[in-house]
Parts: C-alpha cells; sequence; structure tokens
C-alpha cells in the first residue's frame, strides 16, 4: 500500500512516527508494525539529503523498526513469568512520552500567544488612597477581652513554652572535669606501700573518692608492677586485690633512679 503525502519537516523519528501513525488513523499501543515500517521507510527514500540534518536519528529508528518486524516474524519471546513480551512495547512506550509533551507543548505556546495579546493599565491610584490605613479603635478592639482570656492566652503561651524543653535533657546536671594532681597521687601511694609494704588496692583509694583518682591509682600499680617494684595477688575473682612491696634486689634491671618523673609523665599523658 502506498501512501502519498506532503513531506514536510519533522522535528525527529519519534515525531514521524506520531504523524505515520495518526495518518493511518491506528492504534498507537497496537502499532501495525509492517504498515508504519514501509510508509516509514518510503519517507526517507523521498527526503532530500540537505533537509535531513539529523540522519543518524532517523536511520537509527528505521534500524528499530526493521528490527521489530523481523522479531514479530520468531516465535514470541517469554519473560520469566511465562508472558509473552511485545517487542513494540518499548518503542509504544517512547511515542506515548513524546505524544504527552508534544501536546503539552502545544498548549503552552497557545497560553503564550493568548499572554501576548493581554495588556495591562498601571496603577493610578492616589497617594492619599495608596497610603491610607483605616483607623484602629482601641476600644472597640478590646471590647471583648476579660482578665479570664488574658490568663487563659497566658497559660496556652507558657503550656507552649514548656513543650519546647526537653524533660530528659533538662534534668541532666553540668559534667564537670575532675581535677587530680598526679604528683599527690604517686606520693600518697608510694609512701603507703613503702611504709606498710603490704597493703590493699581498697586502701590506696582512701585518700581520694573521685574515679578520677581511682583511674590514676589503677595506671600507677600497673606501671610498678611492671618495673618489678611491687607483687599483685587476687585470690578470687572480684576478691580483695593485695599489693605487696618487693626487696629492691627483685627489681627489674635497667630500673633507674629517675623512675618517679618517668611515673608521673606517663600519669600525666594518660590524664
Amino acid at each position: 500500500m502506498k501512501l502519498s503525502f506532503k513531506l514536510k519537516d519533522f522535528e525527529g523519528p519519534l515525531d514521524l512516527l506520531l504523524h505515520l501513525i495518526e495518518k493511518n488513523k491506528a492504534d498507537i499501543l497496537d502499532i501495525p508494525i509492517s504498515l508504519i515500517t514501509d510508509q516509514y521507510m518510503m519517507y526517507m527514500e523521498q527526503i532530500e539529503e540537505d533537509r535531513l540534518e539529523n540522519m543518524s536519528e532517523f536511520l537509527v529508528m528505521a534500524a528499530t523498526l526493521l528490527d521489530i518486524k523481523a522479531r514479530l516474524l520468531l516465535p514470541p519471546e517469554k519473560n520469566e513469568e511465562g508472558e509473552e513480551i511485545d517487542p513494540r512495547s518499548e518503542l509504544v512506550q517512547q511515542l506515548l512520552q513524546y505524544k504527552m509533551y508534544k501536546y503539552m507543548s502545544y498548549d503552552l505556546q497557545q497560553r503564550e500567544e493568548g499572554a501576548s495579546r493581554i495588556l495591562y493599565r498601571r496603577e493610578q491610584l492616589p497617594e492619599e488612597v495608596k497610603h491610607y490605613r483605616a483607623p484602629v479603635d482601641i476600644g472597640e478592639l478590646l471590647s471583648d477581652v476579660t482578665l479570664a482570656s488574658l490568663n487563659e492566652i497566658f497559660l496556652e503561651v507558657m503550656k507552649r513554652q514548656d513543650e519546647r524543653v526537653d524533660p530528659i535533657r533538662s534534668s541532666f546536671g553540668r559534667i564537670e572535669k575532675e581535677e587530680v594532681d598526679t604528683r599527690t597521687v604517686l606520693k600518697q601511694v608510694t609512701d603507703r606501700i613503702r611504709s606498710r609494704k603490704r597493703c590493699t588496692f581498697r586502701s590506696l583509694l582512701s585518700s581520694g573518692k573521685s574515679k578520677m583518682y581511682t583511674v590514676v591509682t589503677f595506671l600507677l600499680i600497673l606501671e610498678l608492677m611492671k618495673l618489678g617494684r611491687v607483687g599483685v595477688e587476687q585470690d578470687a575473682a572480684f576478691g580483695e586485690i593485695t599489693i605487696t612491696a618487693r626487696d629492691r634486689s627483685e627489681w627489674n634491671e635497667g630500673a633507674s633512679e629517675g623512675e618517679g618523673e618517668d611515673l608521673l609523665q606517663l600519669l600525666e599523658t594518660d590524664g
């Protein structure tokens, strides 16, 4: 079947396909692909080369139509659910989307043309009228205001203020950094161990009650164990920790007289 139509410039291959479908009064959801492909190829033969600026796009669509036409001649493909796949479905979606935007552009163009014929007159109000403000009668404005209504408004405002306060975070106290003099702790611990030769870890904490004091004392005992200055015993899990001072002959070799400063430097670094 030959189709005679006046050649015109099309914005792209989809524009040409939409024109052919409308010319044949075909259903865009059920494109007669064989007929449309033949007419598309006829147009490609008649068009002049100098008028076809986007030749590659038209050629790609021609190849797509021929591919769909060939796939329709083969046994239908099926998806994972066993349903037949229509080779035209992707092309149909492109045409529907293009048609929607095309007619939207027509509507916008009509609105633009209609708006170009509308003229607005400038505002010509006198200055007195422009700046006029109706007087406010305070007595009339507050005629219905009573102490009860004012109290109700006040309570509503205060309720909103209370709702803005986080009931959990607002009860938090101020967290202050615990200051511990590491030199004092070092002297207290070493003096107690040397004087008693044997004591408990709990007794060493009697001089300070803060968590930081406990941590510093614990680190100091660990370092004294590392240097061989003290021995530590614990008879049972979570039981009392006993600290015993060792004789100087049992200290680790290489221990210097400046170990006190080394311990102090370690504690100050960890703190």
